[in-house]
């Protein structure tokens, strides 16, 4: 971790620019994602213009741009790029922090090896908002495997065909759900795209 603050540190000379509107674009980001929310397992895209670091795709950046700041701790893979660590230290100051226990966000760029769910901070019976929120950057949001999904926001049954989530993704989704109101709630991003799949979600294939 302290070659990629340092790393950050030399790169933060060239940084890229946040939100072009910054007011009007993180509103209709958050509009997206809580629609995202609303409707599991329906794909959105976010149209907010803004610098995209090397490793983040404009949908991953848009949505840390928006919900990380600096009472959001987040966590990032160490193969994570100096740039987008530098980047988020920059444009949203969020303190970075070594677990995804600790974290209120963690997001895992393409390539990047994502955490185990259990691994991430499920929230107190008394506060089960305080989980951690994970974003993962996917291959694709329109072909791969389909899932069939069910439960609050679904009106009967959702088809979600998605490729290149992590292995064991559904088995531990599975698990993930049993936990409810404890729990992790996921974004799928890829490019301009979202996809939203709140803890409340069943797989029902």
């Amino acid at each position: 971790m302290q070659q990629q603050i340092q790393a950050a540190a030399a790169s933060s000379r060239a940084l890229l620019p946040g939100f072009a509107d910054p007011v009007n674009d993180a509103q209709a980001t958050f509009r997206a994602a809580l629609d995202a929310m609303a409707h599991p397992g329906r794909v959105n895209e976010i149209l907010a213009d803004t610098g995209v670091p090397q490793g983040l795709s404009p949908a991953m950046t848009a949505m840390l741009l928006t919900l990380a700041d600096v009472d959001t701790p987040l966590w990032l893979p160490e193969s994570a790029g100096a740039d987008v660590l530098a980047f988020l230290r920059f444009h949203c100051a969020c303190p970075i922090v070594p677990s995804p226990a600790l974290a209120r966000f963690a997001a895992v760029p393409a390539g990047c090896k994502a955490p185990a769910l259990s691994a991430c901070h499920q929230g107190d019976p008394a506060y089960p908002d305080l989980s951690t929120t994970l974003l993962i950057e996917v291959e694709s949001l329109s072909a791969g495997e389909a899932a069939i999904l069910s439960g609050p926001g679904i009106r009967s049954q959702e088809t979600l065909s998605v490729q290149g989530l992590p292995e064991d993704f559904w088995r531990e989704w599975r698990i993930n759900h049993q936990r409810f109101p404890l729990g992790v709630d996921v974004f799928l991003t890829q490019e301009r795209r979202i996809c939203a799949l709140p803890r409340s979600t069943r797989r029902e294939n």
